[in-house]
């Protein structure tokens, strides 16, 4: 083996974790803007439907923004966050010095943006170096949503949210209908969950009509008499400032699946003002009451109604 070449994968390899460590430093106060992505985190979120192998591709290394499985090993830029990793990269970075052509990675496409599959430490030595572009076997996974590459997992949920939104509001011309734009959340699905709210409170309409009544009847009765009081009472009893980040009709969501369970638990006239205050007693305002509101919504309190 070329000792010069050995020495140079050896010094490129401390520069790279000199770079990662200086950025490390820089993000100091926002670390999720020097994380790399998790493709199970985006996953998660996003919930593609369908995967189309697309074979091989020249895709453009500042598009490749996260892993499938080695998102810990690397920061943002693919810079090494480990001396363990100095062994597989300069192997890696050697055989870049000495011309020898390497296997194509393999990357999962998603959004316009890519993850690696395979080849985190080959992606990582062309970024350390300057390569722009990168042969790869590519496989799509469906979304709608596109990723910027600068884009962590918080600002991809709310991207996701407020793409939920412009659908729900385009469905079903929710403000058209109500006038109202302020239906925001914090949490992906849970447009899902408030159609499924207005559907249900249709049916029940239905019940003191003729003939079906229509879906924009149903969005506005829904709207005047079961969304817009349960939200007074919430403003009135200053629920939104106990649950920092959190919007109204986040609250509104919780507060209505709580109220179902407590009407089972002590019968059905156990009241919305009630549960409200109620909900806000256990899991409002004190740090410590913060485990149980995960363990609720854990438990499904976000489903379906």
């Amino acid at each position: 083996m070329n000792e010069t070449v050995k020495n140079q994968a050896s010094e490129d390899f401390s520069k790279a974790r000199a770079k990662e460590i200086f950025q490390g430093i820089m993000h100091f106060l926002d670390p999720g803007r020097n994380r790399l992505l998790s493709l199970d985190d985006v996953k998660e979120l996003l919930k593609p439907e369908n995967e189309t192998y697309r074979g091989m591709k020249v895709v453009p290394i500042s598009l490749i923004v996260g892993s499938e499985g080695r998102y810990r090993d690397f920061n943002k830029y693919f810079l090494p966050k480990s001396d363990h990793l100095r062994p597989r990269w300069e192997r890696i970075d050697e055989a870049r010095l000495n011309d020898i052509v390497l296997p194509p990675i393999q990357l999962y496409e998603i959004g316009g943006v890519y993850f690696v599959r395979d080849g985190n430490h080959r992606v990582s030595v062309a970024k350390a170096q300057g390569v722009e572009n990168v042969d790869a076997e590519v496989t799509s996974l469906s979304t709608e949503i596109t990723i910027d590459p600068s884009m962590t997992v918080d600002d991809l949920r709310r991207a996701l949210i407020a793409y939920e939104k412009k659908k729900f509001y385009t469905k079903t011309e929710f403000e058209k209908i109500t006038g109202y734009t302020g239906l925001d959340f914090s949490m992906p699905g849970s447009y899902d969950v408030v159609y499924n709210h207005i559907l249900v409170h249709k049916y029940y309409l239905n019940q003191q009509y003729s003939e079906e009544i229509p879906f924009e009847k149903a969005a506005l009765s829904w709207f005047d008499n079961v969304y817009k009081p349960i939200v007074d009472i919430i403003t009135k009893e200053n629920l939104c400032g106990r649950f920092s980040g959190r919007t109204t009709s986040d609250l509104y969501v919780w507060i209505v699946k709580y109220w179902d369970l407590l009407k089972k638990k002590y019968g059905i006239h156990f009241s919305i003002p009630d549960a409200v205050r109620d909900f806000g007693r256990r899991y409002g305002s004190a740090r410590l009451k913060l485990p149980a509101l995960i363990r609720f919504l854990v438990k499904g309190i976000l489903g379906k109604r």
